[in-house]
């Protein structure tokens, strides 16, 4: 995927992008270099103060393709304020170009391998996609309806900041899943066994998840960064533990059906009676739903039974009604896991994917229904957390080996930067074979410096020369000088919001990024010209001041010396009190 152009024209504007905003991210020669060198992978490195509409450019994105695939989706068991096709969601009106990389069956010998797809919206009206080149393109094109191959095929979100002001529209959708999945069970329903929704909002929530599919299914080349960086050497073991069951009061069993099914059937115990997810325990008056029905069933296909086959011991605890799964971590283990997830750590990483979402079952509808029609920044912070034993999907004792470490550690004991490089470049291992957009909102905070100057080289690492059908598009903001040093021009989008009329703009800088020096994109891009923190800078000052008001010079350096270490400021400090000190001795001797 490669964007083209955006513009925001919802009078109201989006955020802090007002109405009339508009980015052209490539030059038409641009365009045809990046083309010209399709195995070439670099991201867009979103720069500038804080506030400057950095992250609005990401949410607006999200936001867009949320809208896109409520249009792909459109079923009956989403909630109607999704349902309505005049509903106008924020923004309501925009003009977004893009181009995908469409699939081999798609293309004619010597013509394009690219959709080009304009997408329209203006306020009150539905949203419209447009396939500008299709005639370029096989006839078999010209049939059906083009939006599952014109979308990227996942717009992945992530977000390392207390402000997650990215994630709604991705909140709202993995409750759809859930709905996806529940709207299934109690209507005995078919399921696929993954979410069918391709936003997926990839939080810490995930980061077990995430992890264990690149350590079961990755070979050594692939895991070097995680050697490399962070000492990994191989997973040792790991549980999960699946609750299968819930209780639901007779009293409150209505929520269970929608309110058309309830009219046709007789009582709610009629509806369920057939039903062998859900079963009435009148000793405690609650019906028992068996939340993980659809995934069990079928030996061979469903996701319980190849976990299962996978596993080292398995063991159900009748009392709990808990499913108990330990994995001991050999060759065996991961060539299993690979027969049974279709060699796939993506396939593998969508099943747990389902599971985990399954622990959403304790959001009351009312808190739902707020969720879909919020505009909240914080709506990870409504939902509310289980306590471990109530979840339906857990990890546990997740052990590995690390480097310079006697014995095997859990992933808990990591640090925080750890876990965030291994979050970042797991995400993009798990979808390098995908046409995907990433939005990555300073995905790098608790980076050491090493790790930030080498964190575009890794994700180069990760995603470049992939198979030919694939392209990947991402945008990461950042308030670090290293991934733009490590980033052409181009690609730097430079941020700047009008401190009188609140207006964003976006340039590129006016100097050559890549290999510019950190110094050197401080002053330039940050607009900070000292070196030093701020209190240093008090201290020398001070010092400066007594000098210029006459103090002896060489008292003057010797505590400089022995209060401040080297920096470009100290050095100029000096060379000005040794300049004098020689001037005033010239003139003595003449």
């Amino acid at each position: 995927m490669k964007l083209l152009r955006l513009k925001i024209t919802d009078p109201d504007g989006f955020r802090s992008l007002p109405c009339g905003f508009e980015h052209h991210f490539r030059s038409e020669w641009n365009l045809q270099d990046e083309i010209a060198q399709p195995e070439e992978f670099a991201p867009f490195v979103c720069a500038g103060p804080n506030g400057s509409g950095k992250s609005n450019l990401l949410e607006v994105l999200a936001a867009i393709f949320f809208q896109l695939e409520i249009l792909r989706v459109r079923r009956s068991f989403l909630p109607e304020v999704l349902q309505d096709p005049d509903q106008d969601f924020s923004p309501v009106a925009f003009e977004l170009d893009y181009l995908i990389r469409l699939p081999e069956q798609y293309l004619l010998p010597d013509r394009s391998v690219w959709a080009q797809v304009c997408v329209r919206k203006h306020s009150g009206e539905p949203i419209h996609i447009q396939w500008q080149n299709q005639s370029d393109f096989d006839a078999i094109a010209d049939q059906g309806n083009h939006t599952d191959i014109l979308l990227p095929q996942y717009v992945l979100g992530y977000s390392s900041g207390e402000n997650e002001i990215l994630s709604l529209p991705f909140f709202k959708l993995r409750f759809v899943q859930y709905d996806e999945y529940w709207n299934a069970l109690t209507k005995q329903l078919g399921y696929p066994g993954y979410p069918d929704t391709r936003l997926a909002y990839l939080d810490n929530g995930f980061s077990q998840a995430i992890l264990l599919c690149n350590l079961l299914f990755q070979d050594e080349a692939t895991l070097r960064p995680f050697r490399q960086e962070v000492g990994i050497e191989a997973l040792r073991e790991f549980r999960i533990i699946l609750k299968r069951s819930i209780e639901v009061p007779i009293q409150q069993a209505s929520k269970l059906i929608s309110d058309d099914d309830a009219v046709q059937a007789y009582s709610t115990h009629s509806y369920f009676v057939d039903n062998p997810a859900i079963f009435l325990n009148e000793e405690t008056a609650t019906y028992t739903v068996n939340l993980l029905h659809l995934l069990e069933g079928d030996e061979r296909s469903s996701i319980i039974e190849k976990l299962k086959r996978c596993a080292t011991l398995s063991y159900q605890d009748e009392t709990t009604d808990t499913l108990i799964l330990d994995y001991w971590v050999n060759e065996a283990t991961r060539q299993a896991f690979r027969n049974n997830f279709d060699n796939s750590p993506l396939a593998f990483f969508q099943a747990l994917q389902v599971l985990l979402m399954l622990n959403l079952y304790s959001v009351s509808d009312n808190l739902k229904a707020d969720i879909y029609r919020s505009t909240s920044h914080y709506v990870s912070e409504t939902v509310p957390t289980l306590a471990s034993d109530e979840r339906i999907m857990r990890f546990k004792h997740f052990y590995f080996t690390k480097q310079g470490v006697e014995k095997p550690m859990l992933l808990k004991e990591l640090s925080d930067g750890e876990h965030q490089l291994l979050h970042s470049l797991g995400v993009c291992l798990l979808f390098r074979g995908t046409n995907s957009l990433f939005l990555l909102d300073e995905p790098e905070t608790h980076f050491n410096p090493a790790w930030r100057a080498s964190f575009i080289s890794s994700l180069r690492n990760c995603l470049q020369g992939q198979e030919s059908e694939t392209s990947q598009e991402m945008l990461i903001t950042t308030h670090s000088p290293f991934l733009i040093s490590d980033s052409k021009r181009d690609k730097v989008l430079v941020f700047d919001k009008n401190s009188e009329t609140r207006t964003v703009s976006i340039t590129h800088p006016k100097y050559n990024t890549l290999g510019a020096s950190i110094n050197k994109i401080t002053m330039t891009t940050f607009g900070k010209r000292e070196t030093i923190g701020g209190h240093a800078q008090i201290l020398l000052g001070a010092l400066r001041a007594r000098f210029e008001q006459g103090e002896d010079i060489s008292t003057l350096i010797t505590e400089l010396d022995r209060e401040l270490g080297d920096s470009v400021e100290k050095l100029l400090l000096v060379k000005a009190m040794l300049d004098r000190n020689k001037s005033s001795s010239e003139e003595e001797q003449g």
